[in-house]
């Protein structure tokens, strides 16, 4: 298959990456056709504590995300057998792993179509590793406090029909739990966090992404999207979550 998925006691000596850091616990998996890319960001994750796997094919890489559990995917987007899109679309299916989707071609359709099958982020090649690194960490830092307001963390969040649960990372839609991925959640936290605030788009990356980020903006429109989607809302209803125009976005009361 391709992979190299390591499985060491904590404590022992192979508990340590080759760079003398000790193993985070976490599992990534490289999906890339191009083996010298895939071996390079291998070993990057792996100098971060990461157990790493790597594949090589589409179709291997969804049989392999089921066995290793991954807590982050790096998916580039052309693929044999099966392309990044397919293999993100069927991933959100059985996991909320974080995934950085990897493409070669820098037309807005190619990241749109991959971040609209649950995508967290992207990168456009060629890129630094230290880069896509410095994403991976940022995402793992989440969740992290959004505001000041102790008792606004405390306590769920009830918006007409919406519950929001930022200590569980729960949501319910009219007494039924909604599915969301890991970033989905984190924006809806962030708008939630401060209802009555209108967000810039650069203000939720970096309140979502983190304040080093660094790509299309837009990328927050294309979240939104999924959430009112999952929620059943639309931008004529905008129950929960309201677009402000010149300005971004905030959440909505629910009714």
């Amino acid at each position: 298959m391709g992979e190299d998925v390591m499985n060491e006691k904590a404590g022992s000596p192979a508990a340590r990456t080759a760079g003398g850091r000790p193993r985070t616990g976490l599992r990534a998996m490289v999906v890339e056709d191009e083996t010298q890319l895939a071996g390079l960001i291998g070993s990057y994750l792996e100098r971060d504590g990461f157990e790493v796997a790597v594949v090589h094919d589409g179709l291997e890489a969804v049989e392999a995300a089921r066995a290793v559990d991954p807590d982050v995917v790096v998916l580039d987007l052309g693929l044999p057998s099966l392309d990044g899109v397919e293999v993100c679309r069927q991933l959100r299916t059985f996991s909320d792993a974080y995934v950085v989707m990897l493409t070669a071609r820098s037309e807005e359709v190619d990241t749109l179509i991959g971040l609209s099958v649950g995508a967290d982020d992207y990168l456009t090649k060629p890129f630094s590793p230290r880069i896509l690194m410095a994403r991976i960490q940022a995402m793992l830092r989440r969740p992290r406090p959004l505001g000041t307001s102790s008792d606004d963390l405390e306590g769920a969040r009830t918006f007409g029909a919406l519950v929001i649960d930022p200590l569980g990372r729960d949501v319910w839609l009219e007494g039924e739990p909604v599915a969301l991925t890991r970033t989905e959640f984190d924006l809806l936290a962030a708008l939630s966090e401060r209802p009555r605030m209108a967000f810039s788009r650069r203000q939720l990356i970096d309140a979502v992404w983190g304040p080093t980020w660094v790509g299309d903006e837009h990328l927050v429109d294309v979240h939104v999207g999924h959430l009112r989607r999952k929620l059943d809302d639309d931008a004529t209803r905008a129950r929960y979550i309201r677009t402000v125009r010149g300005v971004g976005y905030r959440m909505g009361t629910g009714q």
